[in-house]
């Protein structure tokens, strides 16, 4: 499995020398709306000016280099700011409930993308630390050269594919939380993220209107991934669907590349159609 923790220490790079994924040092933050940030107060989330500004040059290099590179299938800005920053901020009153951990607690996003919403929580939570991970080597590269840009210490990235991820010992069972925000049914995601979490951990999804739905699909994965059901939060946004770890995941979870995917545990084919 390739490695890459470069969040802190990678170089900025010109866009003239064809590089896709590089943005200026000097691009300017982009400005929220003063109805999104009244919604986010309705919501209980109060921003620091400094935390909008960082928020603000994320959007920014994120619309930039999207319009060489495929980052995301948002292009307008003002979208981009309910879509994907205020959906990411709306999973930090769940995350808040993590169990304490011996230290500083520790979240595993799988597969961030483009940074979400791993680099929004990063930039609200500093007293989290934050690991994004995704197998597209470009989308990890982009979002370590904006952790470096707005000088973000508690993130680091891995590229690399879940199922590798969880099997390695320097990441089973060793985070507090995970989440992931439309990277597949909950069946699927399940068997990606759980053995990841540490035993009484949560399992924060980003779902919609088939959260409950998936979850009934999903009722014999989470028994084999000795996982349950603990809640659903509903948001302005769609529903967070919250897992909570019981017991050790068996060791031959997660399976090989691409087989979650393909043959999602406990749903038979008649189910996935």
């Amino acid at each position: 499995m390739d490695e890459q923790r470069d969040s802190r220490g990678a170089r900025s790079h010109d866009k003239k020398h064809g590089d896709p994924i590089a943005f200026a040092e000097n691009l300017p933050a982009l400005v929220p709306s003063d109805a999104w940030i009244a919604r986010t107060r309705e919501f209980g989330i109060e921003l620091e000016a400094r935390e909008i500004e960082l928020l603000g040059k994320y959007l920014a290099a994120l619309m930039d280099v999207n319009t060489r590179t495929n980052l995301t299938a948002i292009r307008d800005a003002e979208q981009a700011w309910d879509r994907h920053i205020f959906d990411a901020l709306t999973l930090v009153g769940v995350l808040q409930e993590l169990p304490e951990s011996d230290g500083r607690r520790k979240v595993i996003d799988v597969g961030s993308g483009g940074g979400l919403p791993g680099v929004p929580l990063a930039i609200v939570m500093g007293d989290v630390d934050f690991v994004l991970l995704d197998a597209t080597k470009k989308k990890t590269d982009f979002i370590a050269r904006c952790a470096q840009w707005l000088g973000l210490e508690n993130l680091s990235v891995i590229n690399g594919r879940a199922e590798g991820v969880g099997q390695d010992k320097a990441h089973r069972g060793m985070y507090d939380g995970a989440m992931a925000r439309a990277v597949g049914k909950v069946a699927m995601i399940a068997e990606l993220t759980v053995p990841m979490v540490k035993v009484g951990g949560l399992v924060v999804l980003t779902k919609g209107e088939q959260a409950e739905e998936e979850l009934k699909q999903a009722k014999k994965a989470l028994h084999m991934l000795h996982t349950h059901h603990v809640g659903t939060v509903e948001t302005p946004t769609g529903r967070v669907v919250v897992l909570e770890k019981q017991r050790t995941t068996p060791r031959m979870y997660p399976r090989r590349d691409g087989e979650p995917k393909r043959s999602p545990l406990g749903v038979s084919d008649t189910g996935r159609r």
